[in-house]
């Protein structure tokens, strides 16, 4: 055998064992491709996205065919492409009942159905005087002289005592001060003054008689002066109330701006018994200050009161 025949026959055995080598190593990994893909990939030229891998792995695993070939690996691959794969494609899970929209218990009614809705200091316990203050005098403008008297008078008593008690001794203040007359009680002497003193209905000390009539003299003097002692009065408003909103009690002042000056100028004017506190207790019966809370029906009926034209009554 020649030379060239002996290489010629190396190259060709050389170059069959090379191609039986590719064809073991490619029957080798097409037989196994299926362990490590199970889902059966072939070769593309275009990409395989992750939601077609979801798709053909939730098609094939109902494959009966393919049943008796899973494996733990196979099983971590389906698992691994599971989590990866978007939400849209992932298999609905169990619808779940819908959350019911938690409502707030509503509040118990303040008020029983047809009953008249009051300022929170107006109670099931408080006096008849007192209630029938609040519905027809608390707040409502008072333009007559021997009522704004009347109502100084009595917010000056709640030095000693409670609008309640006050009230039900409204008749007999009345009656011994002749209806808050300025004139008639400036008159009175030391033997009339003794005398209220004395009346056991009224239970008021000699020097609460004596500063209701201190203060009548000085009355008198302001409508020498004034022309009326509601002129005086009401012009430390404007001629018009002070209408306030206030939504809770805690709201409501005690005294204000407007009744600090006004109990300035009384004191200066000889008044007794007439600071700030006591002052705007008297604005406010006197309805100078509407101070109803806005949820009292009393508020807008004594909202349209103050807002008719200004003029005395």
């Amino acid at each position: 055998m020649s030379k060239t025949n002996v290489r010629r026959h190396a190259l060709e055995k050389c170059r069959s064992v090379k191609e039986t080598q590719k064809i073991l190593n490619h029957s080798f990994f097409t037989r196994n491709l299926k362990k490590v893909y199970p889902i059966g990939l072939q070769k593309s030229t275009s990409s395989l996205s992750l939601s077609s891998l979801s798709l053909s792995l939730s098609q094939n695993s109902n494959d009966s065919s393919q049943a008796d070939s899973v494996t733990p690996l196979d099983e971590k691959i389906s698992l691994a492409l599971r989590l990866i794969s978007p939400r849209d494609r992932r298999e609905p899970a169990i619808a779940s009942k819908p959350l019911q929209q938690h409502q707030p218990p509503s509040p118990p009614p303040t008020t029983e159905p047809g009953e008249l809705k009051r300022c929170n200091w107006i109670t099931k316990n408080s006096d008849k005087a007192y209630l029938e203050f609040h519905d027809e005098c608390w707040g409502v403008p008072a333009y007559d002289d021997n009522k704004l008297f009347e109502l100084l008078a009595m917010s000056g008593l709640l030095m000693d005592y409670n609008w309640t008690e006050i009230l039900k001794r409204k008749e007999p203040l009345r009656e011994v001060f002749a209806g808050f007359d300025a004139n008639t009680v400036a008159k009175m002497d030391e033997r009339e003054i003794m005398e209220i003193a004395s009346n056991k209905a009224l239970s008021l000390a000699d020097s609460r008689v004596m500063c209701i009539v201190d203060n009548a003299k000085c009355i008198t003097k302001i409508v020498k002066e004034c022309g009326s002692f509601s002129s005086y009065i009401w012009g430390y408003v404007n001629h018009k109330p002070i209408i306030n909103r206030y939504k809770y009690p805690r709201n409501v002042p005690l005294r204000s701006p407007k009744a600090e000056v006004l109990s300035k100028d009384l004191v200066k004017r000889g008044f007794r018994f007439v600071g700030p506190v006591i002052v705007h207790s008297f604005m406010q019966a006197a309805g100078l200050t509407i101070d109803h809370l806005v949820d009292c029906y009393r508020h807008s009926e004594c909202v349209s009161l103050a807002e008719r034209p200004w003029r005395h009554i």
